[in-house]
């Protein structure tokens, strides 16, 4: 195909020009020169470049420019890190080339920008030490996230161009990471736009579904909304409020993310939208006109109390502000109503991007910001050794919901839902936490595992006797206080190994044994302890007996040779062994002696789009895209992940689940037997019916070919007088 050279400059040169447009009102007095000589390095380097889809490869990096500077709100340094993120990594130019020619903070951002490149090593993978790797640098400047977070959404929007295991890869490591990321920073659009489109590659089928749903339901969806809305229009005009309202659907990813967090489907969900009530007030009188507005709206419908939520006197962590109320409204439905001014909304839809306009606010922000940088270095500290561990304790803090808890003094703590009394601890001071031996909450007495509600007031008790038990890892939930845990746990049994390591040295001379590293490590690894420090450890609790030094001892003088076992094999070698010379795992076909496992986890069957996951000691596990555990496995362990297709020469039987809800009519049960027996080929393993007030649930496993199979079965399943609802299920029974 003949390129065209000249209209590529061209169109090179126009993205350009809309990118100055978009970030030309917060740029200062030689901003423009320095951004354009980092545009002419970018091109420069990434000339000979293009990327999957055929387009000259720097489209890539003005777009993720054009995304800081237009949704983010990016000033110049970062615009020019955005021009220049790929250059360290794919082209000849350097970090000393970059802080040559741009400064210290650039280069810094760049490195930071730039992916880890390094061995895959048993405990970890790339894709998770380069998590951690971002995390430090964004601890140090947030818009090395900010950066990353706008690579990945233009990555995100290109993906079509993408193998499908790429695709599945990358989407899943969006949704695992990027996609929270962006809610904790309150970029909420690009939160949103990054969730959808990690579906419509992780669940193509459920995304167009749901897609073609809402298109559906829409007109009707507009009729209500106007319902509701009139008869609120004029008395808001009445009181003199400036406002708009409007009717705003839940994206795609948050009606999934219901059906299957609740087990409802689309049409069980009551809240595809929230009318949501913008209004124009002065700073001062923010708070007092959305309260207005909410009694108002509660004069004309009935609100649940249980479900208002203000987030206007108390903000969350990433700054959003508004006010939620469930009202009963037009024909008996319950709608959530949102409250906010329009400085609320900008903030809470743009995040970054808004700042520039409210400088009182952008300060509150940024002190709330600065103290949540300040607790990822805490965290950082001294980080786990298991870097997924850490990945994991980081996503379940930084994203969960909050809730407020106050000192005796009164002042309040931002505290993830479901901490503990330790975790409090802990949030206080690290000798807090690590001294505590209970709490008063509420001025009554709990243990350290007690979990705290929104509104406590907790004094903590400490005792200079007390220190870490392993238990405790138990019973908290915060980063901070699992990693002080680890460290104090890891400090006492440095400690107990160091006396244990004379009681191991006395015992050797008995046997006249040399005390060297070397017959050290030969006997932790007789007795399969991963380290000397293990071994010096049990010996301090006395568990290292004579009998086993004197069992070593005639070992080494007559080594019995033992079969290599799957465990040991070093995770790499057994990648490039279950790989073999192909990317591709053919299931069921004779050819290929691989040994591989249905994962029970999602019980996958042909038909299923499906990838093999690399185990140590069990083979490979087929798991199915959509599996619950697979975003996970995917994001982290990409390197242990095979392709897998089926084929389909033989049929083979696998066990699937179905779910059929509905009412208890008499003979139903006889009537769904009848479809399964009459279903070419079907047997049942096993069937449980219960009925409960006039409604009937049931639990049938059965054996089916593939997917055409079973989902031909739950059609005619759906059939049956008395059936509301019929699912297929991943867990046995």
């Amino acid at each position: 195909m003949q390129i065209d050279i000249e209209a590529e400059r061209k169109e090179i040169l126009h993205r350009y020009k809309l990118l100055i447009k978009a970030c030309k009102r917060r740029l200062e007095k030689g901003d423009q020169e320095i951004i354009r000589k980092a545009f002419g390095v970018a091109v420069e380097s990434h000339k000979e470049m293009r990327r999957k889809s055929g387009e000259p490869y720097i489209y890539h990096p003005i777009a993720v420019a054009q995304i800081c500077a237009e949704e983010i709100g990016l000033g110049r340094v970062g615009i020019v890190c955005a021009l220049l993120h790929d250059t360290v990594e794919d082209t000849d130019l350097t970090l000393d080339d970059i802080k040559g020619l741009f400064g210290e903070k650039v280069a810094q951002i760049i490195d930071g920008l730039t992916k880890i490149s390094g061995v895959i090593d048993n405990t970890s993978s790339i894709q998770a030490e380069n998590f951690r790797k971002v995390l430090l640098t964004m601890s140090e400047d947030i818009r090395v996230i900010l950066i990353k977070l706008a690579d990945r959404l233009h990555n995100m929007r290109t993906l079509e161009h993408m193998k499908r295991d790429k695709q599945i890869k990358i989407a899943s490591e969006t949704l695992f990471l990027y996609a929270p990321l962006a809610h904790r920073l309150g970029l909420n659009t690009i939160k949103t736009e990054l969730e959808n489109l990690g579906l419509k590659y992780t669940d193509t089928e459920a995304y167009n579904e749901i897609g073609t749903k809402l298109s559906e339901s829409e007109p009707e969806r507009k009729k209500f909304i106007q319902k509701f809305i009139e008869p609120l229009k004029d008395i808001l005009a009445e009181q003199g409020l400036k406002f708009k309202i409007f009717g705003r659907a839940k994206s795609i990813y948050g009606i999934y993310n219901k059906m299957k967090t609740k087990r409802v489907s689309f049409e069980e969900i009551y809240d595809l939208f929230a009318i949501r009530i913008v209004i124009d007030s002065p700073h001062d009188q923010e708070k007092s006109d959305c309260w207005k507005v909410y009694s108002i709206i509660t004069d004309f419908y009935h609100p649940s109390p249980e479900r208002l939520r203000d987030w206007i006197s108390t903000p969350k962590s990433n700054g959003y502000e508004s006010l939620h109320t469930t009202v009963m409204g037009p024909s008996g439905k319950w709608v959530e109503v949102q409250i906010r001014t329009t400085r609320m909304d900008d903030l809470a839809e743009n995040g970054y991007a808004a700042h520039w306009k409210y400088k009182d606010s952008a300060a509150d922000k940024e002190s709330k910001l600065e103290s949540w940088l300040l607790k990822i270095k805490e965290m950082l500290e001294n980080p786990d050794p298991n870097a997924l561990e850490f990945i994991d304790d980081f996503k379940l803090n930084l994203f969960s919901d909050e809730m407020f808890v106050f000192t005796p003094k009164g002042d309040m703590k931002t505290m993830p839902v479901n901490a503990t009394a330790l975790d409090f601890a802990f949030e206080i001071h690290t000798k807090v936490g690590e001294h505590c031996i209970g709490a008063k909450v509420n001025h009554k007495l709990v243990p350290l595992s007690h979990e705290l509600s929104s509104g406590d007031q907790v004094e903590i008790l400490t005792s200079t006797k007390q220190s870490p038990k392993d238990d405790w890892l138990s019973f908290v939930i915060t980063a901070k206080a699992k990693s002080k845990i680890k460290n104090s746990l890891k400090d006492q049994r440095k400690k107990i190994a160091e006396e244990g390591k004379d009681i191991v040295q006395r015992k050797f001379e008995r046997q006249k044994l040399e005390f060297t590293n070397k017959n050290i490590n030969a006997f932790c690894s007789f007795l399969k302890l991963n380290s000397s420090q293990e071994l010096y450890y049990r010996a301090a609790l006395g568990n290292v007996e004579l009998k086993e030094i004197k069992e070593f001892v005639k070992h080494q003088e007559n080594p019995i040779k033992k079969k290599k076992k799957t465990e040991t094999a070093n995770i790499e070698q057994l990648v490039t062994t279950a790989r073999g010379n192909t990317d591709m795992l053919v299931i069921g076909d004779d050819l290929q002696k691989l040994d591989y496992k249905l994962a029970p986890c999602c019980n996958p069957i042909p038909g299923d789009d499906v990838f093999g996951f690399i185990t140590v000691g069990e083979g490979i596990k087929i798991h199915r895209v959509n599996c619950p555990n697979a975003i996970k496995l995917l994001s982290n362990y990409a390197y242990r992940v095979v392709n897998a297709k089926w084929v389909n020469d033989q049929l083979i039987s696998f066990l699937a689940g179905v779910k059929i809800i509905g009412t208890d009519e008499l003979g139903i049960v006889n009537n769904i037997t009848k479809v399964i027996s009459n279903e070419n080929n079907i047997n049942m393993r096993s069937i449980n019916f219960d009925t409960h007030d006039g409604l009937f649930e049931g639990t049938i496993m059965i054996f089916v070919h593939d997917t055409k199979h079973l989902n031909h079965l739950i059609t005619n399943l759906k059939k049956v007088k008395g059936v509301t609802k019929v699912e297929r299920i991943d867990e046995k029974h």
